[in-house]
């Protein structure tokens, strides 16, 4: 198969599996698991698990990725759900839908957010219970980056930031914890899961690879609000700008980020190249993901 057969190959099974493991509709309370899947049936790149996978593929093991994958994206979904909440981005679509408290309501939401975190480290637990020390390594992983230290931290400074003049030391902080930060775990969280896992070197590399992977992703999405439509990018293109909030757009200009996006990908590329093993498809997802439109 050629990239685009594999890639959708592979958000096809993510989405498939995610499915199975959510909670169904008919289970009481069915309104909170009715808009735990509004939010999660409604699609998206799923790169984090995409990711996660590929981090894998390096250097295969024994341990099947897809557990972990879904657990990394249910954090993800929960960000989100949050992130679009009215007390902090306020944001009406999600994925080219209404975000979960449009479709429901606020205390709905909360709580669908809520419960998509336990559900992660449940799956964890229960799906790598074999081996407890993976199983720890995995849980300690995802409960380290989605934190008050990084993923939750990023998004606290984030707020705090609307407003203020654009500064990048400020700036780099709040994206290499608000969404840096959860691409560096897919990445290390797939290849804890390989035969190099114990490799401390080859994981710090890949860290280092999925930090700045995160940090070009950011850059090219502060691009595509102000070069794309809402429709295109199923959210509203005009929001973060009305909000005040500090991008690399409207810190150093589109040219400039366009340069640090391709930077910090070409430092990706690099890292991930050290690593090595089968780094074909996710080689080429990260080149791609520079060229993205949404």
């Amino acid at each position: 198969m050629n990239f685009e057969e594999q890639l959708s190959s592979r958000v096809e099974h993510i989405n498939s599996s995610l499915l199975q493991a959510l909670p169904a509709t008919n289970i009481a309370p069915s309104r909170l698991h009715e808009a735990i899947r509004h939010s999660s049936e409604a699609g998206g790149k799923r790169l984090r698990p995409v990711l996660l996978i590929a981090a894998h593929e390096l250097y295969p093991g024994g341990y099947d990725p897809m557990t972990a994958a879904l657990a990394i994206e249910c954090i993800h979904t929960y960000s989100l759900i949050h992130d679009d909440l009215p007390a902090m981005d306020d944001s009406d679509t999600r994925r080219g839908q209404p975000s979960c408290h449009k479709e429901f309501d606020e205390a709905t939401a909360i709580l669908a957010g809520d419960a998509l975190q336990p559900i992660a480290f449940e799956l964890l637990a229960k799906g790598y219970a074999a081996d407890a020390v993976v199983a720890l390594d995995l849980i300690r992983m995802l409960a380290e980056t989605a934190g008050s230290e990084q993923l939750v931290g990023g998004q606290m400074q984030d707020l705090l930031s609307e407003g203020e003049e654009p500064d990048e030391e400020n700036l780099r902080y709040i994206h290499e914890n608000k969404t840096a930060a959860m691409i560096r775990a897919s990445l290390q969280m797939g290849f804890r899961l390989g035969k190099m896992g114990g490799a401390e070197k080859s994981m710090n590399l890949i860290g280092e690879a999925g930090l700045s992977l995160g940090l070009a992703f950011q850059a090219v999405d502060d691009l595509l609000d102000v070069t794309r439509t809402s429709e295109e990018l199923g959210k509203d293109a005009a929001h973060d700008a009305e909000r005040g909030k500090v991008t690399w757009v409207g810190l150093l200009g589109e040219a400039r980020a366009r340069e640090l996006a391709a930077q910090h990908t070409e430092d990706a590329l690099r890292k991930l190249k050290e690593v090595g093993g089968n780094n074909e498809f996710l080689l080429e997802l990260v080149k791609r993901m520079l060229e993205r439109k949404n």
